[in-house]
Order: structure tokens, then C-alpha cells, then sequence
């Protein structure tokens, strides 16, 4: 389940992948004096860019023998084309439909036939796929997905079934999962002036209903080259014989003129926007905030991390103390810093937001007004130590996690991130030295800046259906 989603939510997605993401809100471990200094950690990383553009990070770890192979397109759901939406998401779709030397569904078989993980997302910058499989399945997975890479069935019959199964799940986790298209569709277009920042990632049916095989192979050759793509392989591997393997099977595959990246800019906003929605599907009411960010990857984004951690992420965060402890005005608070993706895989502008499901009898001003006092007071004071530790904290215990788990798919994000927006994928080794750097001094100039209500919007969901009886 990502990590934004209300409890209501449970099936309904934010971001237009198959797959799912952990949830990134790790309660405070206990504060130690000794624990504010960064323990040394590294992750090995061989990095190498192949002939035809190809980048190849390569990340050993003996821990188990088992590893993931991850390949990231620079291609997402805010940079498809005008005309073409929702054709980043149709393509993740695709990619599983068949290629040169596998047919249809022989590609999960392989995967799945040796006990594997198999998955593909669509983010707003990034589609992406992985594999988690025995280590002695490595070459078979790279063979795999250098055929898709070079060599997709892009077929009328893949197409039009492709086609109806995008339509078929917006339909069924946005359009008919009440707080759905609210949080995943509204509030992007209400906070960002940019269209391809703020239009409905999931895609316009009018222009799904429009793509032929030949737009959809154009699409293909243009997005789909290995000089907009990055391999990761992560696990029980030799970085070298692993090298040699991915020149061996990607390495024949044409490198193809890049498009240009989209202007994805905003405006620096200057008065508080709002708006409403009527859904008629929920049962109470919802309210939502959402402040532009940072620029990712500066120390102003990371500082407004940590920010993030502080007013929003955990049950000793200060509007969950407020919203829910103190005035029970809610049961959750849910929100984050770019909760389209993670802190990492995001190029272009982001949101910090928050929401929350609110009884019929509580108006929405009362809460706008708690939230209003929490955060001026925040900005109004220097953060203390003890909190600026205490977020950091946080921060090292997620950051760790997602390194450590899940097979390593949490580290190939992370490298395949740095090597395909950065072309650097040792910055992963230097995140913890920059967030411990990240000072009081910076988070008060942040906070001044980031969390003005002219910075911020506001989006009120009204319920159309039925309150639920209480038992």
C-alpha cells in the first residue's frame, strides 16, 4: 500500500503502478546522547555506462543468495506528452505482453516458475520494473529484459486489451473507491499550474480511446532506448561477471535520440488557492493541504524532510498531537513529502501534503484553524535539538529500512534514482552526511519560505453518500 493512503483507501492506489511501496512513517526510537553522531555506513556501488548509453549499477551483497534486477526508463507520468496521456502507464501494461523470444505471459513464468517477485510501476517521473530471484537466475532475467527492451510485441491485439485494462482499473480504484480521485487526481490539479505537473496521470480516455500501434510503437522507440534507462542489479553477484553479462545482452540494443525533458516549472504561488469536490461515494468529509516544495535533491528539500517528519509523520508528530490526540478531530493524519513517489525519485516540483477524514458535525475551519496554529508556531520559533534530533532519527530508521529490505528492491530504487536523474548512484552514500548537516537555522528559513498559506492550497471533499450508522 503507498504510504499516503487513508485507511478507506484499501485497494485504490496514488500512482498508476502495479506495484506497491512500504509505509515511510517510522514511530521515534528512543534518543540516546550518543546517537546524534552518523555510524559509518556504505553501500558498495560499481557503476559503468555502456556504449549505447546504457547506465549499469551494480550493488554486491552476499547477505542472501538472491538477487534483484531492476530496469528504470526515464519516462513517467507527468512527462508523456500532450495527446498522449496516460500512455507511461499503458506502456508498464505492455511491457508484460510479450516480446521477440517470449511470448505472452512467458516472462512472468520464468520469473514466477523459480519462485521470484515480478512488478512494474508507473511514477511521475520514472517507470520501472524488478525482479527478485535466485541468484543463479540472474542472466536469464537480464536476457528477458533486454528482448522487452529492444524487442516488444507492440501488437493491435496487446494494444486495445492493454488499452481496456487501464480503463478498467481507473474505473475500479479511482473512480469507484470513495477519497480516491480526491487525493490522486484533484488535488495535483488544484495545487499545480503546470499541466504536466497537475493533469489526471491515470490518463484522458479520450486519448487512450485515440492510440494506434503506431503512436504506441512510436512511443516505444522514442521512451523505451537503453540511453533513457538505468540496470540495477543488486544481490549475491560478482559486480564484474554481472558487467559482462548486461554488455553481453543489452549491449547490441540501437541507442535512440532522446526527447527533450518537458518544462516542468512552477510558478512561485503567491496567494492561498481552494477548492471543493463532491464525491459521491464517501461517507464524511475530507480536507487536504498541500504546500509547494523544495527543488529535490537541495538541502532545502531535505530540510523540508525533516520537517515533514516533525509535523506530520508519526503519532508524536505535532498535527497528529493536535488533530488527533488533543482535539479528536480525526483518527489519522496522513500525508508526506512527495507522496506521488519517495523522497528520491522525483526531478520535477513536489508536494508537502497532508489530509484527513473529518466527522460531518466538525467544520472544516476549526481544523484549518488547528492546523494554522501548529504550523505558525512552528515557523515562528527555532526548531529544539532534542526534535531536530529526534526527526533525524526517523529519517536514519526509514532510510535504513528501505536499504535493508525487501530483497533489495529498496536499494535498487535508490541507486537506479541517483544513476538515472543524477548519473551518480554513489550519492546514496551521502545522504545521511547531508541530512545530519541539515540545521535549525535552515529549517526556520525553509519553514518561512515553504509553509506561507500563500504557498499553500487548500481542497474541501464533500460527502455525497450516506452517513454509516453507528452500531
Amino acid at each position: 500500500m503507498n504510504r499516503w493512503l487513508v485507511p478507506a483507501l484499501a485497494g485504490a492506489i496514488l500512482t498508476a503502478g502495479c506495484a506497491s511501496t512500504g509505509d515511510r512513517q517510522p514511530q521515534s526510537p528512543p534518543l540516546a546522547s550518543d546517537q546524534a553522531s552518523v555510524a559509518p555506513y556504505t553501500v558498495p556501488v560499481v557503476y559503468d555506462t555502456l556504449d549505447n548509453g546504457l547506465k549499469v549499477v551494480v550493488s554486491p551483497d552476499s547477505t542472501a543468495p538472491v538477487v534483484t534486477v531492476a530496469v528504470y526508463y526515464n519516462v513517467g507520468l507527468r512527462t508523456e506528452p500532450k495527446g498522449l496521456t496516460g500512455f507511461a502507464h499503458l506502456f508498464e501494461h505492455m511491457m508484460f505482453q510479450g516480446s521477440a523470444n517470449l511470448p505472452k505471459g512467458a516472462f512472468d513464468q520464468l520469473i514466477q516458475g523459480n519462485g521470484g517477485i515480478i512488478q512494474g510501476q508507473t511514477k511521475p517521473d520514472v517507470t520501472l520494473y524488478y525482479e527478485v530471484v535466485p541468484a543463479h537466475m540472474l542472466e536469464p532475467v537480464l536476457w528477458a529484459e533486454a528482448d522487452r527492451m529492444g524487442r516488444l510485441a507492440v501488437t493491435a491485439e496487446n494494444l486495445d486489451n492493454q488499452r481496456d485494462v487501464v480503463k478498467n482499473e481507473y474505473r475500479v480504484k479511482i473512480e469507484n473507491q470513495p477519497y480516491s480521485r480526491f487525493l490522486s487526481v484533484e488535488l495535483s490539479a488544484s495545487a499545480f499550474e503546470n499541466w504536466h505537473n497537475g493533469h489526471n496521470f491515470w490518463g484522458e480516455m479520450e486519448d487512450l480511446d485515440a492510440a494506434t500501434v503506431e503512436s504506441a510503437e512510436d512511443f516505444y522507440r522514442t521512451y523505451y532506448a537503453p540511453n533513457n534507462a538505468v540496470v540495477v542489479v543488486v544481490g549475491d553477484v560478482d559486480p564484474e561477471t554481472t558487467l559482462d553479462m548486461v554488455k553481453t545482452h543489452f549491449g547490441d540494443l540501437e541507442a535512440r535520440p532522446r526527447p527533450a525533458m518537458p518544462d516542468l516549472s512552477e510558478p512561485r504561488q503567491t496567494e492561498q488557492k481552494t477548492g471543493s469536490f463532491l464525491d459521491p461515494l464517501a461517507p464524511q468529509p475530507m480536507l487536504a493541504f498541500a504546500y509547494h516544495a523544495p527543488p529535490p535533491n537541495t538541502d532545502e528539500y531535505f530540510a523540508m524532510e525533516l520537517i515533514n517528519l516533525i509535523l506530520l509523520q508519526g503519532a508524536d508528530s505535532l498535527l497528529y498531537e493536535r488533530i488527533v490526540t488533543d482535539r479528536g478531530f480525526s483518527s489519522f493524519v496522513g500525508g508526506g513529502l512527495n507522496i506521488q513517489g519517495n523522497l528520491f525519485d522525483a526531478i520535477g516540483p513536489v508536494l508537502f501534503a497532508g489530509y484527513l477524514v473529518h466527522d460531518l458535525d466538525v467544520p472544516p475551519s476549526d481544523i484549518v484553524a488547528e492546523i494554522d496554529d501548529v504550523i505558525e508556531s512552528f515557523r515562528s520559533v527555532s526548531v529544539d535539538p532534542e526534535t531536530l534530533n529526534r526527526a533525524k532519527l526517523k529519517f536514519r530508521s526509514g532510510f535504513y529500512e528501505t536499504q535493508g529490505g525487501s530483497f533489495g528492491i529498496g536499494r535498487a530504487d535508490l541507486l537506479a534514482a541517483f544513476a538515472l536523474f543524477h548519473d551518480d548512484p554513489t550519492l546514496i552514500n551521502g545522504i545521511e552526511e547531508r541530512m545530519e548537516a541539515i540545521t535549525p537555522e535552515l529549517i526556520a528559513r525553509v519553514a518561512r519560505e515553504y509553509l506561507r498559506s500563500t504557498n499553500r492550497t487548500l481542497l474541501y471533499l464533500e460527502p455525497g453518500a450516506a452517513p454509516r450508522s453507528q452500531p
